[in-house]
């Protein structure tokens, strides 16, 4: 069997809002990445669920569902490169080179990664560009977009 090209990885950890996620998924079919869904999710993935969010192209997204953020850890490979997203990185993604079969991972929208993740992979944070202001961070559906077409875009 030929070996799989490379696939960008987008991994949501214990998403909170099913609109949010749609918009992901659709950015994945999009960029061609993957999907990745760690739970809890905030939400029930239920036809009818995904119906009222207007995802009738869900079936095409396919994300993998992981049970937990361990579970997630225990099979994500030893050499997958990550990048975390965080408002308190001090590193830039324009100031970071994306492989394209990187692992991109972002957490909730209420409170982000956890800190024993960030402190665990401390040369692995990335922060999306902002202006200094009221504006903590971005929506996750928009960080998410910003992070994967620059992947994208550093590969062309």
């Amino acid at each position: 069997m030929p070996p799989q090209p490379a696939r960008l990885q987008i991994v949501l950890i214990e998403p909170e809002i099913p609109h949010n996620t749609g918009a992901i998924g659709r950015s994945c079919l999009a960029t061609g990445a993957q999907l990745h869904l760690v739970h809890p999710l905030g939400f029930q993935l239920s036809a009818e669920q995904l119906r009222r969010s207007g995802l009738d192209y869900w079936q095409h997204v396919a994300p993998v569902m992981h049970d937990s953020l361990e579970a997630f850890l225990a099979v994500l490979p030893a050499e997958a490169q990550l990048c975390l997203f965080t408002t308190r990185a001090t590193v830039s993604l324009h100031e970071t080179r994306i492989a394209p079969d990187s692992w991109l991972l972002f957490g909730p929208e209420s409170r982000g990664l956890p800190d024993w993740l960030l402190e665990r992979y401390p040369d692995k944070l990335l922060r999306i560009p902002m202006l200094d202001g009221p504006v903590r961070s971005l929506n996750l559906a928009n960080a998410v977009s910003i992070a994967a077409y620059e992947a994208w875009r550093q590969q062309a």
